[in-house]
Order: structure tokens, then C-alpha cells, then sequence
């Protein structure tokens, strides 16, 4: 999943502390969220939890995931109509899924998912049975080694299967003209008997080193890879106008992430951020004049949505100012005027989807009165970026 729950301990920077819905001073101006944002509703509410939803080309449908199958405790994928918010299943409803996204001009979806795995529904019930005793983990996400990419009709027919490398593959969105899939493998780390012994320790410590971004063919034909970096490499999605990826980028230790973005034959590398901390689910504004990401820059678990420059040349303008509730995952309507994303301000302090109206042109003003960065800032911790 896109959503890469935080993995590092940062300490908490928010200067003054807010009761949740409050608002802050945003680097953009001194209104809160209400200057980007307005008529804020939930738009899920079935099941434990869901999230990062994705519009259809002509922004009449959502596809999603929720975890609201009896039988099934982990996430599977969804299409709702914004109309009627009726929704339905197209993943298969076995295993795990994730990182869905609809193909311009045509009536397919793609989406991961591991039902080919032979334990899956093993590790069905043992998720269950434990989520029945009580007891709690840290929530970090598993980068099952079955998972695939797979595409079928928005009714969940015609399921084909793009990805069958070892190891985990997911993370994928289309091009603009539906003719390409960007998205994130750990292949490259199986079989891990053949890792040298410190890549061995990666892999230990954190599989997801070992992410990396590809591109391939709707159909999964031609698979290259495009990032070579140590560190995870994923998130990625493409530029408006098709010419760009951007992703998000891990360090060595996956204490910090930044939003890069890269010519599509991964020259031409740009940092749009550079905030210490965990930046990621960076994704375009329609108009490619801006990017809406999330991060804990105002501390671990307060994670809010931020807005940049395409070129980052300014510094990041502070969109959500919810404290200590995940705001994440936002991704905008195809015509730019509406905004969901990934939040808890719900009830129970659960994550679903939710949606607003987004003030394109407040967007613009704030990231024009927004301190510009400098050369040094935006070249930094990147090893090809083009002058």
C-alpha cells in the first residue's frame, strides 16, 4: 500500500499544541485549512478502515480499499459511484490487496493482491484469531512477497495477471494515455540467499530497502526498472502531462522520505522536499503546477497534507492543521476542484476516505507568497539530478 505507516521516532515540533480541529498558522498564510478546503465530508463509512482512493478519468467513481469483509480481515478493493455512494467489490476477496487506480479510456482497473498465494487464506484466519485476543502490534506494512499487479474490468471480470517476479510488486498507477504502468518491486532482493551479507542485514531489518521503481506496458510486457538508489523507492505516479514520476524516496536507515520527481526513463531526478523528516503520497494537481503530499513534519504522529511547486523551488505550504490526527494519501479530482484523502477525523478516530472542495487558486497564492528555496536545498541528497 501507498500508505508506508511512519517507521522512524522524530520528536514532536509543533511549537504550540492545538485541540484536534483546530487551526495553525500554515506557512501559506494565517488561515488554517479552511483557505484550501471547504465542505469537508466523510465519504466511507462501512468496515474497520479505508483508504487512499482513487478517481475515475471523469471523476464520477472512487476505487478504494476497506477492510469490511467478514471472512477477510485485510484490505480489499472497491469502486464507488460519488453519486449514489454505492459501492461494490472488484478484487477477488481473497488475500490481501492494495494500490489501485482506474486506466484512462477504458473500462479496466489495476490493483495488487496476493490470492495466488497458496497460504492465503490461512493467513486470513490467523490475522483474525489474533485480532480476537485483544492484543495489539505496531502497524507496519507487509511487503508480501506474493503480492502481483493484476488488472480487470471495473466489475472484477477478465482478472489477468501483469507481474510474476518474486517478491512483492504493487504501488502501480497508469499513464495519462493508459499505454504505461509506474510501480514499486522488491524483486530485486530475491533470492535472498544470493544478497551479500549486508544486504542480507537489509533485508533483516527492513525488506523495503530493497524497493525500487519500474515501468512496463499496460499489458506487463517490457518491465524496466528506473531508480538504483539504497533506500526505498515507491509511491510513484505520473505527471499530468505523462512526462514526469514522481515517487517517494526512503534514506538507507528508512528514518526519513522525500518527494522526488524523474523524467519517465528515470533521468533528470528533482527533490521537491527536504523537511528531516517523513514526506510521502506525493501526487499532482491536473493544472502539473503543483504537488499535495503528507508528512509528520510537525511531529511522529501528527501527520498533516502539504502542497509544493512542481519544480520545488519553494518551501512546502502546510494545507490540513489537524494536530495528532493522519491526514494522508490526498489525491486530487481529474479537474482539479475536489480533493479526498485519508483521514481520522472520524467518530471513533478510525481512518476512511473523505472529501472537500479544493481552492485551486488559494493554492496558488500561498504557494506564491511561499520562501524560495536554494539550489543547494534542492539538489541536496540527490546523486543525478540534472542542471
Amino acid at each position: 500500500m501507498r500508505q508506508k505507516i511512519l517507521t522512524g521516532v522524530f520528536t514532536i515540533l509543533l511549537g504550540i499544541i492545538f485541540l484536534s480541529y483546530g487551526t495553525v498558522k500554515s506557512n501559506g498564510g494565517e488561515k488554517g485549512e479552511e483557505q484550501f478546503l471547504t465542505n469537508i465530508k466523510q465519504l466511507t463509512k462501512q468496515g474497520r478502515s479505508a483508504g487512499e482512493g482513487y478517481f475515475s478519468p471523469d471523476g464520477r467513481f472512487l476505487i478504494f480499499q476497506s477492510e469490511q469483509e467478514p471472512e477477510n480481515p485485510f484490505y480489499q478493493i472497491y469502486i464507488m459511484n460519488l453519486e449514489t455512494e454505492e459501492t461494490h467489490r472488484v478484487s477477488p476477496g481473497t488475500g490481501k490487496t492494495t494500490c489501485s487506480f482506474f486506466r484512462p479510456d477504458s473500462n479496466e482497473v489495476l490493483f495488487a493482491s496476493t490470492h495466488l498465494d497458496p497460504m492465503a487464506k490461512a493467513k486470513q484466519q490467523a490475522e483474525i484469531e489474533f485480532r480476537k485476543s485483544g492484543k495489539k502490534r505496531p502497524f507496519t506494512w507487509d511487503y508480501d512477497d506474493h503480492y502481483d499487479i493484476f488488472s480487470a474490468q471495473r466489475d472484477g471480470s477478465n482478472l489477468k495477471r501483469l507481474t510474476n517476479a518474486v517478491g512483492y510488486d504493487a504501488e502501480g498507477a497508469y499513464s495519462p494515455d493508459g499505454a504505461k504502468i509506474v510501480f514499486c518491486s522488491l524483486r530485486d532482493a530475491y533470492p535472498v540467499g544470493e544478497l551479500s551479507p549486508d544486504d542480507k542485514k537489509h533485508f533483516e531489518r527492513n525488506p523495503a530497502y530493497f524497493g525500487e521503481i519500474y515501468i512496463m506496458n499496460a499489458d506487463g510486457s517490457d518491465q524496466k526498472r528506473l531508480t538504483d538508489w539504497p533506500g526505498y523507492d515507491g509511491g510513484p505516479f505520473f505527471s499530468p502531462d505523462g512526462k514526469r514520476i514522481i515517487w517517494r524516496h526512503f534514506s538507507d536507515d528508512g528514518m526519513l522520505a522525500d518527494v522526488y520527481t524523474m523524467r519517465i526513463d528515470g533521468s533528470d531526478t528533482r527533490r521537491l522536499t527536504d523537511f528531516g523528516s517523513m514526506s510521502w503520497a506525493p501526487y499532482f494537481h491536473p493544472s502539473g503546477e503543483y504537488v499535495i503530499f503528507h508528512s509528520n513534519k510537525h511531529g511522529f504522529a501528527n501527520c498533516e497534507l502539504f502542497i509544493v511547486d512542481s519544480l520545488g523551488e519553494k518551501e512546502p505550504v502546510r494545507v490540513t492543521t489537524n494536530t495528532m490526527i493522519f491526514d494522508g494519501l490526498p489525491v486530487f479530482s481529474p479537474d482539479g476542484t475536489q480533493l479526498s484523502w485519508t483521514s481520522g477525523r472520524t467518530s471513533n478516530g478510525g481512518t476512511q476516505l473523505f472529501l472537500a472542495d479544493w481552492n485551486h487558486e488559494a493554492a496558488l497564492e500561498a504557494l506564491k507568497r511561499a520562501k524560495p528555496r536554494t539550489r543547494s536545498e534542492q539538489k541536496s541528497g540527490v546523486s543525478k539530478v540534472s542542471d
